[in-house]
């Protein structure tokens, strides 16, 4: 958009310039009626740029630099500019019309811009009163437009190509950026992004809460069933923890078969009854590997955060409640609260 926006105000401002330097050689020549057309046609340049620059019409100041370049050249073509040479002009169209409207409209736009060309050009003069060219000069003139309207599309159209490949190469390298790539959680480098926004605006009156949680045994199922099993459980249990959350909180793959879960406006107590829902529907579930049906269990520790905390703090905690856990048969959440 500022690209664009700075482009359309250069045009704006190209156009200016130069149609008012021809409308005072217009007058000099005392051509009195192309001086009125081009002065028309700078004030309206003026006007895009204001538009443009200081109102951020970018659509509205397009349109008019486009359209009142289609009026100004079918006048040249019309009249003739000086010594018949203004319809030399029309080549500036293909690649601005492709590039304020895009390729199918710009496309479709120039294709009616020679239509009427054409029809000024080779309309009888007993019809009307206009420009008289060589028949030579006009077909070359427009085999030439032509050559430049193909050539334009073929740059507008490799452009799009381009700039759409860069969306999609964006978009992948974003989601590399925040997502597992394996199963499609949250990352760390996303998760402490995440935890240090929620550090730094923490609100008393909305705690947060974090669990850490463990695959038990994991190391067990990739001895049995071989790494790409044990990848497919990491999957299919992340399914799992999404299943059972809500949709402001977030759950990211901390590292290996640990999981880190952060509980938007949650205290300890509603955090351990969330670990104790996540952790049974784990327990519950039948994980399909190697055409077998396993069961798995997982542990989990708590911790919420409070103004004294930092997050590395918060996060330790989680952690020593974790390994309290496991050190205590696994299968559990630790803290357990007092209610």
């Amino acid at each position: 958009m500022l690209q664009q926006t700075r482009v359309i105000a250069l045009f704006s401002l190209v156009g200016m310039s130069i149609t008012f330097a021809m409308a005072l050689f217009a007058i000099y020549d005392n051509n009195f009626i192309l001086f009125l057309a081009l002065g028309l046609s700078s004030v309206i340049y003026a006007a895009a740029y204001y538009l443009v620059k200081q109102k951020k019409h970018v659509k509205l100041s397009s349109y008019i630099v486009i359209y009142s370049l289609y009026v100004l050249m079918f006048y040249l073509i019309y009249s003739g500019g000086v010594a018949l040479t203004g319809p030399l002009w029309i080549f500036i169209v293909p690649p601005v019309s492709l590039y304020i409207h895009g390729f199918k409209r710009g496309l479709i736009n120039i294709v009616i811009f020679i239509v009427i060309s054409c029809l000024i050009m080779f309309w009888p003069q007993h019809i009307y009163t206009h420009a008289v060219y060589p028949t030579e000069f006009k077909l070359r003139l427009l085999y030439s437009f032509l050559t430049i309207s193909f050539l334009s599309a073929l740059y507008e159209f490799s452009r799009n190509e381009l700039y759409n490949n860069a969306l999609v190469l964006n978009a992948k390298l974003h989601h590399l950026a925040h997502f597992d790539e394996l199963t499609g959680l949250h990352n760390r480098r996303n998760a402490q992004g995440i935890l240090n926004q929620y550090v730094s605006t923490a609100d008393v009156s909305a705690p947060f809460s974090v669990l850490l949680c463990d695959i038990d045994y994991f190391k067990q199922v990739n001895d049995k069933y071989g790494h790409n099993a044990g990848d497919k459980l990491l999957v299919d249990i992340g399914k799992v923890f999404n299943h059972n959350l809500r949709d402001l909180d977030y759950v990211a793959r901390w590292g290996g078969e640990e999981f880190l879960f952060i509980l938007t406006d949650t205290d300890k107590v509603k955090a351990f009854d969330v670990a104790e829902r996540v952790r049974c529907a784990v327990s519950q579930y039948l994980f399909s590997l190697e055409e077998e049906d396993i069961s798995v269990t997982i542990s989990i520790g708590i911790a919420e955060y409070h103004s004294q905390l930092t997050k590395d703090q918060l996060i330790n905690y989680a952690d020593k409640h974790l390994y309290e856990a496991k050190r205590l048969g696994r299968n559990r959440s630790i803290p357990v609260p007092k209610y």
